[in-house]
């Protein structure tokens, strides 16, 4: 290289991000999405930064980028290349540059399920408060100050260590500052017991319960005084910006320790400022969190306990452990009392995790009558059966679709969403989160849209077209169904279902129903005979459950039979935090679970390929009002109020 060239890598330019708001300085030879990910904008990048999934699209306004890679000229036409469009993962600066980012390439605030099941009565935290007066030091009395806080603490009955000296210096500086009154907040068991921190005498004990998705982050403040939760609030786990889904990030990784370090320090950072939005919100302050108890799948538990991912994404994909952790919240990262504590519940597998055991903590499994499917559906699908005495867990590579990766026109579930789709008699009605006008479809949408092409007869039971029906149409050769018309959408372009949607949602929901068919042929049962499906999770709340039957990714069940229990993966984590007791249920939940690897499965691929095909709709055909009538512009505006290789059906 010469040194002219040299000199020119070696050169800084400023990137600023809109909307977003945000600078990043990086060298010449950096892509667009490594700047975003070093400030931590966050940028879509399904495919991991590969340039393979084009959803890192951003549009440079002012300065100058290098050519244009191959697969910007493949992802792009070329007026949307002089236009300024280019892709983040592939895109370097040339001089200072400002960017606009669209919605769909921006992983903003989406809808985050927060709801969950009921939670427990039982009332059993793991700290416990001992109001005390401490005698001040004089002149006669030279005893240091943590042993005048020992001594009240022993009138109590209570015999404390300390667990720092970080603990030692502020709950001694803060019963000074408190006159020597104050509640001290005490973990353990008798005669194990650790001092956490001191609280003024009127101030309640706050607890945060998270659960860690893959793509969301729900937070959740309890007063641990009255076990009410106080506030919950949601964030997208930012480390979607470095990939859509586990196996990404795992690669990502593992390629750097620069990176791996990043993937890391984002996961603190979102839980340091959802757990600040929480407290602040009501009134209080994270320093008065004193306990924590948080949930994830394997690799979410990985990374944010420090620990190794590499083995997760090899063969045969074994974690470092399935064992429930107590780290303290410093070594975490976390910004919370000195001396709280983070419990941390014990995983299944490598691909199944402390979620799933505080899904079914939450969905009390283990007290349930009958044959019973706890489901949780995402990116990996987590799935447990529990029959007699057995409970029997597998998970599945479901892939991105639900999330709406990998769909020609997916999104995540932000406003303009299209989340409900019916067609009745021809006439097509769309509904938007929101109600804003319609700008793509999130994963509730494209498992109804494919649902109604099915029972309309627009597709057949291998997915293929018909190109009968006046909404299918044909462009470069390959068929796709119109959704919403340009003059109806927000961006002002048409919306579309194409053939290779139908696919990614055969290959998804063919994961899901063959891991319940697997389950079920190990209990020794069929998939019919299942007395209760109980769907866990954000999308699974959202979703059609009609759809999902008419598709053929759950069993065709009485709708009495199906129970959506929302977020139970942060209630069970809830009740853990509410509970010792609770946390000895999740323990058992975990010891007790079968896990079935279905990758090794005899009969795994078999029910799979057989499962990717839709079953046949009662009465299905063309609908004749469907072949003649159709959704004009102006009532469709009235109307409109993780990675898995695409592979073709034989």
């Amino acid at each position: 290289m010469s040194e002219s060239e040299t000199a020119s890598q070696n050169r800084k330019f400023e990137i600023e991000f809109e909307p977003v708001g945000r600078r990043a300085v990086t060298g010449a030879g950096s892509t667009l999405l490594s700047a975003a990910q070093e400030v931590g904008v966050q940028l879509v990048a399904v495919c991991g930064g590969i340039g393979i999934c084009g959803s890192c699209r951003v549009r440079c306004m002012e300065g100058s980028l290098a050519p244009t890679e191959p697969e910007e000229e493949v992802e792009f036409t070329a007026e949307e290349l002089s236009d300024g469009w280019r892709l983040a993962c592939r895109a370097r600066a040339l001089s200072d540059v400002k960017l606009d980012i669209p919605s769909t390439s921006l992983a903003t605030a989406q809808r985050l399920q927060l709801e969950g099941a009921t939670t427990s009565d039982s009332s059993e935290p793991s700290v416990t408060a001992y109001q005390v007066e401490v005698e001040p030091p004089g002149l006669y009395d030279l005893r240091p100050d943590w042993e005048r806080v020992e001594a009240a603490l022993f009138q109590e009955q209570v015999m404390p260590r300390a667990s720092s000296v970080h603990v030692v210096q502020h709950v001694c500086d803060r019963m000074r500052e408190m006159s020597w009154k104050g509640r001290v907040i005490v973990r353990g068991e008798r005669g194990a017991e650790e001092i956490v921190t001191v609280l003024p005498t009127d101030v309640p004990m706050l607890g945060l319960a998270f659960d860690i998705g893959t793509t969301k982050i729900a937070g959740y403040l309890v007063d641990l005084d009255t076990l009410q939760t106080v506030s919950r609030a949601g964030v997208v786990n930012p480390q979607i910006a470095f990939g859509e889904d586990v196996v990404s990030r795992i690669a990502c990784a593992n390629r750097e320790r620069r990176l791996e370090t990043q993937l890391r320090s984002r996961l603190a950072e979102a839980l340091n400022e959802l757990a600040r939005q929480l407290t602040t919100g009501s009134g209080n302050a994270a320093t008065r969190v004193v306990d924590a108890v948080v949930v994830g799948n394997t690799a979410m538990h990985h990374f944010f306990a420090g620990l190794s991912v590499r083995q997760l994404g090899e063969a045969p994909y074994v974690p470092v452990t399935c064992s429930s952790l107590s780290e303290p919240a410093r070594d975490l990262g976390l910004d919370l009392s000195p001396g709280t504590t983070v419990y941390l519940p014990p995983n299944i597998a490598g691909y199944v995790g402390s979620d799933h055991v505080s899904a079914l903590l939450a969905g009390d499994i283990l007290s349930r009558e009958g044959r019973v499917v706890v489901l949780d559906i995402g990116t990996n699908t987590e799935i447990s059966l529990k029959i007699a005495d057995r409970l029997i867990s597998c998970s599945c590579a479901s892939g991105p679709a639900f999330e709406g990766a990998h769909i020609q026109d997916g999104m995540r579930a932000l406003p303009g969403a299209i989340e409900h789709v019916r067609l009745s008699g021809g006439a097509l009605h769309v509904q938007t989160v929101d109600s804003d006008r319609p700008v793509g479809i999130c994963g509730s949408g494209i498992l109804d849209v494919v649902a109604s092409m099915l029972e309309a007869g627009i597709i057949d039971r291998r997915g293929r077209f018909y190109a009968t029906h006046p909404r299918v149409r044909s462009r470069d050769g390959e068929l796709e169904f119109l959704l919403v018309p340009a003059e109806a959408a927000g961006h002002g372009r048409d919306i579309v279902v194409t053939s290779k949607d139908v696919v990614e949602i055969q290959l998804a929901k063919g994961a899901v129903r063959a891991g319940i068919e697997i389950l079920c042929s190990t209990a020794g049962i069929k998939s019919s005979e299942i007395d209760t499906l109980v769907v866990a999770g954000a999308f699974g709340t959202y979703l059609d459950a009609k759809s999902a039957m008419t598709v053929g990714m759950f069993p065709r069940l009485s709708e009495d039979r199906i129970e959506q229990i929302g977020n139970a993966a942060g209630t069970g984590a809830i009740r853990m935090l509410c509970s010792a007791s609770e946390r000895r249920k999740a323990q058992l939940i975990a010891e007790r679970a079968e896990y079935v690897e279905l990758t090794t499965h005899p009969d795994f691929a078999d029910v799979f390929t057989d499962r990717l095909f839709f079953e046949l709709v009662r009465n299905q055909g063309v609908d004749s009002d469907a072949r003649t009538r159709d959704v004009s512009g102006a009532n469709a505006r009235a109307a409109a109020t993780d990675q898995r290789p695409s592979t073709e059906m034989q």
